[in-house]
């Protein structure tokens, strides 16, 4: 475990000897690793409705919604709507302020639909992953309380209806499921549109920023994923400064190939463009990379969002050149550590000067730390960058708690506006993760530079320790992206009878390129890594075990590791 110096008054002693006097010694404070986002940009004090009605007022002609795959499109006028029309119609079907309304649907216009016309009757939009299975979504049915379900009829091998038929018994408080693009949906939109429009905005008038508005279950690696609750002023908030930070106007087309049901998609994508009056271009229903460019050139898109594995794929696919791409200006990076020799090639090859990246966490709303347009590329690509705008964040030594000195590594915990009301009906868990000083414990392993800047080395978790030295994987995986047969790189943990624990490598290889043996790579990195951080183990494989929202299993991977190797 990290191990500090005390709290943010230690001092270090430095000695000064002068000529003919004794030794003297003089305090230097210490600099702690703390910051606070200041910013003359208030925070937006309304609710998601009322914010996204005002947008709407200001841009009503400018393209709101973009549906790639069917060529349906809405202006801000024509989505707000549209907007209002299904929120009528999800009250017709009986929704009232407070209840559970669940999502379980891939990226669609109608999820985008729904996202707005819950927050405008102040129902809890309870977001179900995709990938989920009917164990999984019985689960989040009966904990969540929900009581309708809009959903897709089916989504790659998922039969979300049958599934829903198969676990709806076991869910009481299920009062009603609809199914998208069925005679389901129809009915909603034709309640609503015979619907008193005066009568939602009576509805609207009556929530407050500070009403739960989502809840979102956290890809839990051990047992049952927990509801992350969030506000209106959670995520519209943060939506709306992480746009600022990418400098979002009514002429930017922001590409969202990340999945809405998770907070990339919907806080940082959704709210992101409509608290700044961008429009939102939905590439495909699942991510694909020739879909994705495909949408970029088509739609002229000025920014692109993407987990480091997405772009991956975009830069690798063997039609890239062919898509024009000269429309990119920014886009973010985020969802899980960002590769520096990716980084470079999408600010190289896609154009994405101003690409930032963002770190954060679904019960921060999410974003916690930005990078910013005016950062050296240096910055962009070996930073997850600063404390964003009314937000706090401090590296503290996990067992203590107080503050470590800048440039030692702990554990990032974060506070502010963003942090979520809490985990939906768990308050122990939730006192687990937010301290009494209202901190968020984030987990991950960071440190912060003299000018504030944040790297996160990995998870506390993830940490491997090999005959007693702290090795983090990041910085492995770091080192193995230079290797230039590897594509991509995940180092995890192993047993040792003689160390504790050894070094596992798993990398994708680039097409063409030649079988990657331990030796091979224990050769390649001699004398450019320590001896106990070279991987004892190499496993090359077409593909890692990935969340739905492109995070990597490390958990599966060190189990099938041992598998594997015997171990």
């Amino acid at each position: 475990m990290v191990r500090g110096r005390g709290s943010s008054h230690d001092v270090r002693v430095v000695t000064v000897v002068e000529k003919g006097l004794h030794a003297v010694t003089a305090a230097a404070p210490v600099v702690p690793s703390y910051a606070s986002g200041t910013s003359d940009v208030p925070l937006l004090g309304d609710t998601i409705g009322d914010n996204f009605d005002r947008t709407a007022a200001a841009h009503p002609d400018v393209d709101a919604l973009v549906e790639v795959q069917t060529g349906r499109r809405w202006t801000y006028a024509q989505l707000r709507e549209e907007i209002d029309t299904v929120a009528l119609g999800l009250q017709a079907a009986g929704l009232r302020k407070g209840d559970r309304a669940g999502i379980w649907a891939p990226n669609l216009a109608e999820w985008t639909l729904v996202q707005y016309a819950t927050a405008k009757l102040g129902v809890v939009l309870v977001n179900i992953n995709p990938a989920y299975r009917t164990h999984e979504l019985e689960y989040v049915l009966k904990q969540a309380g929900i009581a309708v379900l809009v959903a897709a009829e089916s989504f790659k091998t998922s039969d979300y209806r049958a599934m829903v038929g198969e676990v709806r018994p076991n869910c009481p408080e299920l009062r009603q499921v609809i199914f998208i693009g069925t005679s389901d949906w129809d009915t909603v939109v034709a309640d609503g549109r015979a619907g008193d429009r005066a009568e939602l905005a009576r509805i609207q008038a009556g929530l407050s920023p500070d009403d739960p508005i989502n809840i979102q279950y956290t890809s839990g690696t051990t047992g049952f994923p927990k509801g992350a609750t969030l506000s209106h002023h959670n995520i519209l908030n943060n939506g709306y400064f992480v746009g600022r930070l990418c400098g979002y106007t009514s002429g930017d087309r922001v590409c969202i190939p990340v999945p809405f049901y998770h907070c990339f998609g919907m806080v940082m994508g959704n709210l992101g463009c409509t608290t700044n009056g961008a429009t939102m271009v939905i590439p495909g229903p699942g991510f694909e990379p020739k879909a994705t460019l495909r949408a970029v050139a088509q739609e002229r898109c000025t920014s692109l969002y993407g987990v480091p594995t997405m772009f991956i794929a975009e830069v690798s696919d063997p039609d890239f050149e062919s898509f024009d791409l000269s429309s990119l200006r920014t886009g973010i990076m985020a969802g899980s550590p960002c590769p520096v020799e990716i980084m470079k090639q999408v600010v190289d090859r896609m154009g994405m000067t101003e690409v930032t990246i963002c770190y954060g966490m679904t019960e921060t709303s999410p974003v916690s730390t930005q990078t910013r347009g005016d950062d050296s590329l240096d910055r962009r690509v070996s930073t997850v960058g600063r404390v964003h705008p009314h937000v706090e964040v401090k590296i503290v030594d996990p067992e203590t708690g107080l503050t470590l000195p800048r440039g030692e590594a702990g554990e990032l915990c974060t506070r502010g506006y963003s942090v979520m009301l809490g985990y939906w009906n768990e308050p122990e868990k939730t006192a687990e993760s937010i301290d009494r000083a209202r901190w968020m414990h984030t987990g991950d392993v960071g440190i912060m530079d003299d000018e504030g800047y944040v790297n996160i080395t990995g998870r506390i978790k993830d940490m491997v320790i090999r005959g007693g030295e702290n090795i983090y994987p990041r910085e492995i995986e770091e080192f193995l992206y230079t290797h230039p047969d590897v594509l991509d790189a995940q180092v995890v943990g192993v047993p040792d009878a003689k160390y504790g624990e050894e070094l596992c490598a798993w990398v994708t290889l680039r097409e063409g390129a030649a079988e990657l043996t331990p030796d091979a790579l224990r050769e390649y990195a001699t004398g450019k890594l320590a001896h106990y951080k070279i991987p004892r183990y190499v496993v090359v494989v077409e593909e890692f075990p990935m969340t739905v929202t492109g995070k990597v299993r490390k958990v599966e991977m060190r189990e099938r590791s041992r598998e594997m190797l015997g171990l």
